[in-house]
């Protein structure tokens, strides 16, 4: 037992002896608030003891901090103070807080100022009610509503907080930056008022005469007027709308990179680019898209898919109405439920809705198939209207798969209604294979040669041959149609590449 007794007495000895010592190392210390003027000091017992009122041209020193005011009370014991009418706080040779009223925490370092409050330190200048300013940790906040205004740009705000050291600024809930040239709008907002660079957590909006931008995360060179948006990104301007993933935006150059699920969409036209890396020159209306590129041109059942591994859209100088020009190349495919093909280039005129495909193109129409050296496919009003086939120009249509209805020409002028060919003019060195049908029998093979024909189709089907000349040829049954005879120059059926849905553009050959 006494044993027992002495070691805790001791252990005792030791905690005390160890806490003396370390007493000093943990302890803050808290330095007195120096009162360096006032025209009248007087004590006020009636309020506390330790207690001063201090009235005309009051200053306070504290750490650094100088303030002053019109009167004051000050509290001693706690190292506190409350300020009235023309406070101001100074502290280094940058930074000026000035209020109505102030409560001044020595131990927290915490400085309460309220109404008609402002802030400034450099160039920066912070309008508000009421604001908190934190010497220890070096920042002040305000939470109900703040006006902050630095070179051109006037911000507003619901919250915000200003870190003195770093000068970079936390706003939240309803933030607004407004500069001469752009307005932002924000949900959260960072800004740096060294680089002057905002950053964007959450919906922002940045308009301008001539352009809209919204992202849900980014950031914008307010100096350089350079932005890079992320998450729900898009850009619209003039009808035309740009979104992906992330977008780079310069908006003096209107230079615009697009990184993943690039979409542009011409609001005039109803068309869609589409692509996954994408660059776009605003001044000079020039898009380019790579990467899955795809047009979509909207017409409900009549809409056009086209795909190539790359898309681009250019102005087209020779227009006065600010039409575009769109050139697809290389392994172009298209895709409308009434007519297909592949190419491979593409150029479609919008100003004259032409389309002309270069590089053995093919286009296939129900039944029938059709090669040219090159094609051009007029529309009107989303609606197939023309066809034109040059240099050397070839329909085929199978029967069987030992059986088709060809048609040659140096050139051929196609005619639809609805949508459907329904007339095909051919000129200059005709050649015709025609399998007539009877009652739904193959009754024979017609070879013939004629300068210029017409072929007349229904439902898509070779109706009728009409020869503007007499023709030269040879009627044969079927059992004595010669092989060597039944192919014409350059027959090639690749009904194999033929896309049967939109997905197939994708894929090639």
């Amino acid at each position: 037992m006494i044993r027992t007794f002495s070691t805790n007495k001791a252990g005792f000895l030791l905690l005390f002896f160890l806490i003396d010592i370390l007493s000093p190392m943990t302890a803050q210390t808290v330095h007195q608030i120096e009162i360096l003027n006032a025209d009248l000091n007087k004590s006020a017992p009636k309020l506390g003891k330790g207690v001063h009122k201090l009235l005309g041209n009051v200053k306070f020193r504290h750490e650094g901090a100088v303030m002053y005011c019109d009167s004051a009370i000050f509290y001693s014991k706690t190292y506190s103070m409350d300020a009235y009418s023309n406070v101001k706080i100074v502290q280094g040779d940058t930074l000026f807080l000035y209020g109505d009223r102030l409560h001044y925490e020595g131990q927290s370092k915490i400085a309460q100022v309220r109404r008609n409050v402002k802030l400034i330190d450099d160039s920066t200048v912070l309008v508000t009610n009421y604001l908190d300013y934190d010497r220890i940790n070096k920042v002040a906040y305000y939470l109900n509503g703040g006006i902050i205004n630095e070179g051109d740009n006037q911000l507003t705000s619901e919250k915000g907080y200003y870190y003195t050291e770093t000068e970079i600024f936390n706003f939240k809930d309803s933030v607004v930056i407004i500069n001469p040239d752009y307005t932002i709008q924000s949900d959260t907002l960072e800004y740096n008022t060294k680089t002057h660079v905002a950053y964007f957590f959450g919906p922002t909006n940045i308009v301008s005469e001539e352009n809209f931008l919204y992202c849900e995360s980014g950031w914008y060179d307010t100096d350089l007027d350079i932005s890079l948006l992320q998450k729900n990104a898009f850009l619209v301007r003039e009808g035309r709308t740009l979104q992906a993933d992330t977008l780079y935006y310069e908006r003096g150059t209107g230079l615009g990179r697009a990184n993943s699920s690039v979409q542009l969409y011409d609001s005039a036209q109803n068309v869609y680019l589409i692509g996954n890396k994408g660059i776009y020159y605003e001044i000079e209306q020039l898009a380019t898209l790579t990467d899955s590129a795809l047009m979509i041109q909207v017409h409900g059942p009549d809409t056009l898919y086209v795909h190539a591994d790359t898309l681009r859209s250019i102005a087209d100088t020779s227009s006065i109405d600010d039409k575009k020009i769109l050139l697809a190349y290389y392994k172009v495919k298209i895709f409308r439920h009434d007519i297909q093909g592949m190419c491979d280039s593409l150029t479609y005129v919008e100003k004259d809705s032409t389309f002309h495909l270069y590089g053995s193109p093919i286009i296939w129409s129900d039944e029938n198939q059709i090669n040219a050296s090159k094609i051009e496919i007029k529309t009107r009003g989303q609606e197939l209207y023309r066809l034109y086939l040059r240099d050397i120009a070839l329909l085929i249509a199978e029967i069987d798969s030992a059986k088709y209805n060809q048609i040659r020409g140096k050139s051929m002028v196609g005619y639809f209604k609805e949508n459907e060919l329904v007339e095909l003019d051919v000129t200059g060195n005709g050649q015709t294979i025609y399998y007539p049908i009877d009652q739904g029998e193959i009754t024979g093979a017609n070879r013939a040669e004629c300068t210029d024909l017409i072929i007349f189709l229904k439902d898509n089907k070779v109706n009728k041959v009409k020869y503007k000349v007499k023709p030269t040829g040879k009627y044969y049954p079927l059992e004595m149609f010669p092989a060597e005879m039944r192919f014409l120059d350059g027959f090639s059926w690749n009904d194999e590449w033929r896309p049967k849905n939109y997905m197939d553009i994708y894929r090639w050959k």
